[in-house]
């Protein structure tokens, strides 16, 4: 029970602090926003070049406004010093970080309810046209948070930490990205939904295999 506690005290916090400084949400829903705007001018609202790239699109906006988001939540965290002390505290250190992955995970979340209707509007494409696709955002959306929170703890104290975020964490997702894109587009193009099942089984094998590992070696890699 206490460390369920601790984690809803780290989300607390989290959610707190953005309240007061709004810095990461403002970061990610002016980049998410941008790429959506610029790449609507590809061609015409409702074509078919549109149908087939708006998955990617979504997901690229969401993939890189939350590497800057990201980079906000832990600069934030270490020019306070309150990394420091979470470390410091009574409580099992993977409590901070699942508090942390779930702060990252509802943040992405506010972006992705504010891109949908954007989609809707500059493409005349409905992302959410079938419950699946509400699973297929949270599977990718949280297997994005463990992962990204992961190496933004471990690259935060680099010289480099904007470059060596990517670098990092791009490698590790690209199963997860490309999984959420073609699933994406099985729905966005009318295919048959039992093609979209293997991806998301994949999706779900993806976060349950990194929650795990995380889970386990959280404490050593961060006394590293």
């Amino acid at each position: 029970m206490n460390y369920f506690k601790a984690v809803f005290a780290i989300l607390k916090k989290d959610i707190l602090m953005e309240l007061r400084t709004k810095e990461t949400i403002n970061a990610t829903l002016v980049f998410g926003v941008l790429i959506t705007l610029v790449f609507s001018f590809i061609s015409e609202p409702g074509s078919s070049v549109e149908q087939e790239v708006a998955g990617g699109i979504f997901w690229m906006a969401v993939t890189f406004s939350g590497i800057l988001g990201l980079n906000k939540t832990m600069m934030s965290e270490i020019q306070g010093g309150n990394f420091e002390a979470l470390m410091l505290c009574p409580i099992d250190r993977s409590a901070v970080f699942f508090g942390k992955v779930i702060s990252n995970f509802l943040f992405l979340t506010i972006l992705e309810i504010i891109l949908v209707p954007l989609f809707l509007v500059f493409y005349n494409i409905n992302l959410i046209s079938h419950w699946l696709m509400v699973v297929i955002i949270l599977l990718a959306t949280y297997g994005y948070s463990v992962t990204g929170t992961l190496f933004s703890m471990i690259s935060v104290r680099t010289k480099t930490r904007e470059l060596m975020l990517p670098l990092l964490m791009l490698p590790i997702l690209i199963p997860i990205i490309i999984a959420a894109i073609l699933s994406t587009n099985i729905f966005l193009l009318g295919h048959d939904i039992i093609y979209s099942y293997s991806w998301i089984k994949l999706m779900a094998v993806f976060d349950v295999i990194f929650t795990a590992v995380i889970f386990g070696i959280f404490g050593a890699i961060i006394e590293e």
